[in-house]
Order: structure tokens, then sequence, then C-alpha cells
């Protein structure tokens, strides 16, 4: 009995080619687009997490428990030797680097201009940030002078400054407050897509800044990046407390960036009302389809009552009839939906400088295909479709033959 209801189901539906094809283009549309939407969302998100970690802010990052909270320069990690010991033996930690902050003043004889200055150890900075891949002049650090210094590309403007040109810093020690003035030269330029960093950060080495600021051997921050990025996101994860000791606190990157976890939050329940709303759309479109051909077979539909088909049986033939425009409609906007997400996946989306929730976007996004679109979306769709069917097959079975007849003339 099934095999023959499917097969009257695929004879009927395609009696007339054109709606049926018109019909299954606009519902497969539907579902193409709440593909491409999710792919558009994931690669976004994983451009954004990956732009917010790589960038220069880590998986991970861990401070004095209140120097986020007042930036002050004497507030440095605790136990910073003990710590480091810790972060090297952990076995999800893939590497880490320390650094100092302080505000300074860099002058040069155009201009002056006030800046973030950070500390770090280029060697193990490359494992964390992507400062030495974004050096668009000179280099990172290739010498082992202590008087380099790298800055940002808009910064160089302002300073009016190119490679090798010198420049003078002026820092406030810790504690004292004392200002501590020292020279360095320009060896290598950065190019960020977000302003802020290239207009005003610049690096300096690890120990150069300790001096600078009277620090000795102590830090800020120890920006660490995980084996998987996804230890990141996991607050079960015991490596919070084990380092949220000595008066220290570890945080991750979704702590740090609070607002772009709820993002990707909202791309999530975003994406599932957007779906709603598609099948909603599709709903209406399967019942207009269903009850124009339903109008256009009420002869057949009448004699069929007349020599005895059950109700259920009438009901069972158009429930039928809506999953197989469902299976059409559902390879359509599959083939679709893939090949509109693999071209963009290949070419990408340009929102180069264009920030979101405090993250600037340093490429293009490239949308990305998973298993769950060309699963849980067709079901959805199939499932939906069958529900649409429900009232035109109830309509049809609550019909009498010679009601049925007489509507055919």
């Amino acid at each position: 009995m099934f095999i023959i209801l499917l097969k009257l189901a695929w004879k009927n539906i395609f009696r007339n080619k054109r709606r049926t094809f018109i019909a299954s283009i606009a519902i497969g549309i539907g579902l193409a687009a709440l593909i491409f939407l999710d792919a558009l969302m994931i690669g976004m998100s994983d451009i954004l997490a990956r732009t917010a970690t790589e960038s220069f802010l880590g998986d991970a990052q861990i401070h004095f428990k209140e120097y986020r909270d007042t930036q002050d320069v004497s507030m440095t990690i605790q136990d910073v030797d003990k710590v480091t010991s810790m972060l090297a033996k952990e076995k999800i930690v893939h590497n880490f680097s320390r650094r100092t902050y302080s505000t300074a003043m860099i002058m040069s004889s155009a201009n002056t201009s006030a800046i973030n200055l950070v500390g770090v150890n280029p060697p193990k900075e490359k494992h964390i940030s992507q400062i030495d891949d974004r050096i668009i002049e000179g280099e990172f650090f290739t010498e082992e002078s202590p008087h380099d210094i790298v800055i940002g590309s808009k910064l160089s403007e302002t300073l009016e400054v190119d490679l090798g040109d010198k420049v003078v810093v002026t820092v406030a020690q810790s504690g004292s407050g004392d200002f501590f003035e020292d020279w360095f030269r320009i060896s290598g330029i950065f190019y960020f897509a977000d302003e802020g960093m290239n207009g005003g950060m610049a690096f300096v080495r690890l120990h150069k800044a300790q001096e600078m600021l009277a620090l000795k051997n102590n830090v800020h921050e120890i920006a660490i990046k995980f084996t998987s990025a996804t230890y990141g996101q996991n607050p079960d994860l015991e490596f919070w407390d084990t380092y949220s000791e000595y008066d220290n606190e570890v945080l991750s990157w979704t702590d740090i960036l609070p607002e772009l976890q709820s993002m990707f939050d909202m791309f999530e329940y975003s994406k599932y009302i957007v779906g709603v709303l598609l099948f909603v759309v599709v709903v209406f479109g399967i019942i207009n389809t269903l009850f124009m051909s339903l109008y256009e077979r009420m002869f057949e539909f009448g004699v069929l009552r007349a020599v005895g088909t059950r109700p259920f049986g009438m009901a069972r033939l158009i429930l039928f009839e809506a999953g197989s425009l469902a299976i059409v409609s559902i390879i359509l906007g599959g083939i679709l939906g893939f090949v509109l997400t693999t071209i963009f996946s290949q070419v990408g989306i340009n929102y180069t400088g264009i920030e979101m929730m405090g993250v600037t976007l340093q490429e293009s996004i490239y949308p990305v295909l998973t298993l769950e679109q060309y699963t849980f979306f067709p079901i959805s769709l199939f499932i939906f479709t069958i529900i649409a069917g429900l009232y035109p097959a109830w309509h049809v079975a609550k019909m009498s033959p010679v009601e049925a007849m007489r509507r055919s003339f």
C-alpha cells in the first residue's frame, strides 16, 4: 500500500509540472536561504572569535585581581615565577607570553602622542598574537637592541616618522610615580584594521619595559594560547580555579569580551527565529499548492469516495503528496544552498575594518558548511510540510462523494 500511495503521490504532483516546479523553487529558496544564513553566521562567529583571540587577546589571560579595573602599574601578577612554571607544565597550554602595560607619551621631532606601551617577549609573542604577521615595514624585533620599538602605521603618520627614526618615550614608574624617559629607534611598523591599535599602541622588549617601569621581573599580564580553542569557551575547565589563586585571576576571552559571547548566542537564537519565519511562509505556499491541486481533482476524489475509499485513505494520499513536494523542494533547496554557500566560502564577503562588539574584523567572512544544515533543516522542512498538509488532508477527508462531484461541474 505504501508503494502504491507513493507512486500515486508522485504522479499527482507532477500532473501540473509548472505549478509543482514553481512551488518547489519557492520552498527550496527558503531552505537555501536558511542554509546560507546559518553558514554565514558560523563563518562570522569563527572570524570574530579568531580575530579577538589571535590578533592580540589570546585564549585566556592572567592578571592581578584588581588590575583590569584600575590599570594601576603597580598591580602585577603575584608569584609570577611559580605561575609561569605551572603553565609550562600544563598539557592544554600551547604557549604563553608575559606582558607589561603602561600609558606613555611618545615624542618625535615633529609631534607628540599618548600611547599604550606594551612590553613583550618577541619569541613568545609570535605564538600568541599576530603582531609579527602584520608588519608592513621593517621587522618584529629581529635585532638584539633593547632600544627597538614597533609602532602602528597611523601612529607613524601622526609622529611623521619612518623606519630607523628616533623617538622618545616617557612613562610613570611603579610605586614612586616618577617619570622615566628613554629613546628608541623604530624597527617595525604594523597595520591592523583596528584604528585603536594602529594609532595608540607601541611595543618594546619586555625587559626594557620592566626596567623603565621599575617592575623588576614582574608583569601585568600573561596571555595564554590553548592547544584547542574550545578550552577558552569551557566554563567548567579546572584551569580557571587552579590559576585564580595568590590574588590573581584567570579569565577566558569570553569573560574579557562578554558582549562578543552574547552576540554568538544572539546569532543562534536569530537563526531559529528566521527559520520559523521562513517555514511559516513555506507552510502557506504548501497549503495553497495542495488546495489548487485538490480542487482540480474534485471529481476523482468524489469517485474514490463513492467506490468505498475511506476518509483516512483520502487524507493519507494528500499527506503523501505533501511529503513528495517536500522531497522535491529539499533537493532543489539543498543544491541551491550548497552552490551559493560554496561560492561565497571561496570568494568570501569582505567586511574588513568593520567593528563588532569591540572586535575589528581583520579578514573577509567565509561561510562554513556543516552536517546540521543538511540534516536538521531538511528534516524540519519535511515535518513542517507534513503539518501544513494536515489541513488540506482533513478538508478532503470530511468531503462527501456527492459534494465532491457536484463541485467538479
